[in-house]
């Protein structure tokens, strides 16, 4: 079948604003001096997988509810200055946003808005159904009201990717993105059995292919049955901040096995993706490119360690970086 867009992301569009903070729990003080300063800027998870794959070659659209103000103002210049495609479905109660608190080792705390999502809020299924109709892959955000929109990708006979971040293995919210997905990215901090998790995920759904990230430690692939280990990538840079390194694993995961790579090395795609994205301030939207990408993998390779099978259980991430 023909198609227009490589990668269908759908949801996860917003606009976050960056405080750094001099450690994290913030010390209670009456107040704080704050440096390099308070940066506002579009960019949450949607937006960064998107941002990722577009510039790895992916052709990618993005779909999401955008308020009529500021803030998806924002989010429209971002997609129109990376050249990719937006559909923005009108949402009155306005743009998603948030306040990230960002310590000095690179972790961050984020602060949502919850009163900018409705329990109502909805996809038009139309407009998700004409656009996957044009589309080879889609990644869903677990962002409301992407859920209701996995029956119609399916129908649609999509692969379908998300991302269930810092999933506690339990909460229903989460379920039906894991259960729906080909393909699964979580982090393993919050999981006190990160193995036992990955592998329900594919007992109860449909995934085939399973990767817990586990900041410098690398990260975990579970594909067919088989737990593999996923050496972490030297960071090229300083570490500056870990927003946006899942989201850039995500995307070079999919480049990579969208264009043919075995769940291995897609895998290592992902850690040098994520390994990269810890170099780049918060206050900045930037995707690794394809050299960059490519050269950082052949690097890994060569350092001898492909990664061994699963003989013991993954351990939950302790580091920001990495993956």
């Amino acid at each position: 079948m023909s198609t227009e867009i490589d990668v269908l992301v759908l949801g996860g569009a917003g606009v976050d604003t960056i405080v750094h903070v001099p450690e994290l729990p913030v010390p209670f003080a009456d107040s704080h001096m704050i440096r390099p300063g308070i940066v506002t800027r579009a960019g949450q998870s949607g937006d960064f997988v998107a941002l990722g794959t577009s510039a790895l070659g992916l052709r990618t659209h993005h779909l999401d509810l955008l308020g009529d103000d500021p803030e998806g103002d924002l989010v429209r210049a971002l997609h129109r200055e990376h050249g990719i495609g937006l559909t923005a479905v009108p949402q009155p109660l306005g743009t998603k946003r948030a306040v990230n608190l960002v310590g000095p080792d690179g972790r961050r705390l984020s602060l949502y808005d919850a009163t900018r999502v409705a329990d109502t809020d909805r996809l038009p299924e139309a407009t998700v159904r004409a656009l996957a109709a044009a589309s080879r892959h889609a990644h869903v955000v677990i962002t409301q009201p992407c859920a209701h929109a996995l029956p119609a990708l399916r129908e649609a006979g999509l692969t379908i990717s998300t991302d269930l971040h810092d999933w506690d293995g339990s909460n229903p919210y989460h379920e039906p993105f894991a259960h729906q997905a080909d393909l699964v990215f979580l982090s393993s901090t919050a999981l006190t059995d990160p193995e036992r998790t990955m592998r329900r995920i594919t007992e109860r759904g449909r995934a085939r292919i399973v990767v817990a990230t586990a900041g410098a430690d690398g990260a975990y692939l579970l594909a067919d049955g088989e737990l593999t280990h996923v050496p972490a990538a030297a960071p090229p840079a300083p570490v500056v901040d870990s927003n946006g390194a899942g989201d850039a694993f995500a995307a070079a995961f999919l480049h990579a096995w969208l264009n043919g790579a075995p769940p291995h090395r897609s895998a290592l795609h992902g850690t040098v993706a994520g390994a990269y994205a810890c170099t780049i301030p918060s206050s900045r939207a930037a995707g690794i490119g394809r050299e960059e990408l490519s050269a950082g993998v052949t690097e890994l390779e060569r350092s001898g360690q492909p990664g061994d099978p699963g003989t013991s259980s993954v351990p939950p991430a302790t580091r920001p970086c990495g993956g």
